[in-house]
């Protein structure tokens, strides 16, 4: 779980860790991360594309509440490349990464629009509160499946517009709905920040990473998984690509 502040403990052993921290302020803390602002830090950029030639689409199947499910055509978004083979709504990552900058303020959001999961793959620190909305005035059944973390598994009527939930372990969560058998999607729990969901053109980016070598790997919810070295420079840049395939 997060806590608020570092412990004495923590403060010393992070400065110690590591002269890129600059401690101004109260930090944040997971069992394997420790989290305060980053002086002089790096910034990984890079592009996940498919190797070979991508399946065409496959176009799902719309059987009800068709006066709000059917007003735009659904795609299967297990796999979204475009014309120049960009891999869209893969996630990278940092694998061994123990400290460094603080996790997002803002509040991750799922919503069920359209008879569609937005976006479709959502990312969540771990142990924090995250929405799902129901931006559709229909019955929705959100149910989750994990390993590590106790399911979701709850009605949201149209009067339910937000459920409120979290999930403490790091892991891949699939989403589905029991109502509307076509709703697919994922979400993606760590334990620090660092990590990122590609673009529509396959571009990543991950910000104010203290200088160091480090893993890095891209998951995708049909090619798996890849990993690399890579090691960031104070202050500067460094380009990291994936190529994946069936």
């Amino acid at each position: 779980m997060m806590k608020s502040v570092f412990s004495r403990k923590s403060w010393a052993r992070l400065a110690a860790l590591s002269g890129a921290l600059v401690l101004l302020g109260a930090g944040q803390a997971t069992a394997e991360y420790l989290a305060g602002d980053v002086a002089n830090g790096g910034t990984i950029k890079g592009m996940v594309k498919f190797k070979g030639t991508p399946p065409a689409p496959e176009k799902l199947e719309v059987n009800k509440d068709t006066s709000v499910c059917a007003l735009t055509e659904k795609l299967n978004k297990d796999l979204v490349v475009d014309a120049n083979g960009g891999i869209q709504f893969a996630v990278v990552s940092l694998t061994d990464i123990k400290l460094g900058k603080k996790f997002p303020e803002e509040k991750p959001t799922l919503d069920q629009k359209g008879c569609e999961y937005l976006p479709h793959v959502t990312l969540v620190p771990a142990g924090k509160e995250m929405e799902i909305l129901n931006s559709d005035g229909i019955l929705h059944n959100i149910h989750t499946y994990g390993e590590k973390n106790k399911p979701v598994n709850m009605a949201q009527p149209k009067f339910k517009k937000v459920i409120k939930t979290s999930f403490a372990e790091p892991e891949r969560v699939k989403v589905a709905c029991d109502v509307h058998g076509w709703m697919k999607g994922w979400i993606v729990v760590e334990d620090h920040p660092y990590y990122a969901e590609t673009d529509s053109t396959g571009a990543f980016s991950l910000t104010d990473v203290p200088a160091g070598e480090y893993e890095i790997q891209v998951w995708q919810e049909k090619l798996g998984t890849a990993k690399q070295k890579v090691t960031v420079p104070a202050s500067g840049e460094v380009s990291v690509n994936f190529e994946l395939g069936q």
